[in-house]
């Protein structure tokens, strides 16, 4: 009899930990866990599009000090028009980079918006969180201690990084 391969049990994860953004050089960045949220979403400010379907914008990556960003160029994903809860309608882009949360690492795509009214700077949404975590709601911090967000001297060299 043939097994196929073989399933990982889902790690058990707190509403709110900190993550690492390895491709982009940014360890300790808290981010909320939300199953009622389909996708993902990145703070970010000074979104400005460049040829070959590349975008350039700053990660806001600390709530208090709004100015303490990391500025990346990616490849848009994908963008769509989405309509505000008051009918103004706006694009919204989507990029895909790796995310560390506890000992797992996977690639995980994000909306950029402004975040700077939110508690974290990051919303995990039910697509990223799927098949690897279970979120424990009465939890927080549960992959290890809450740490101080670091952004690396030079993101490594990737084709998402500058």
């Amino acid at each position: 009899m043939t097994h196929g391969p073989r399933k990982r049990k889902p790690e058990i994860i707190g509403w709110k930990e900190t993550v690492d953004l390895p491709d982009w050089g940014i360890a300790n960045i808290v981010a909320k866990s939300d199953t009622g949220a389909r996708r993902s979403a990145l703070d970010v400010k000074k979104i400005v599009e460049l040829p070959g379907n590349r975008l350039r914008f700053d990660i806001v990556v600390d709530r208090k000090n709004g100015e303490l960003t990391r500025s990346i160029v990616a490849d848009i994903a994908h963008q769509t028009h989405v309509r505000s809860s008051n009918g103004e309608q706006h694009e919204r882009y989507f990029v895909e980079t790796r995310v560390r949360i506890g000992h797992r690492t996977k690639k995980v795509e994000f909306s950029l918006v402004c975040r700077k009214r939110m508690t974290c700077r990051i919303l995990l949404g039910r697509k990223a969180l799927e098949g690897d975590f279970l979120v424990d709601s009465s939890l927080k911090h549960v992959t290890g201690p809450r740490k101080k967000v670091r952004i690396k001297e030079a993101p490594p060299k990737r084709k998402h990084a500058i």
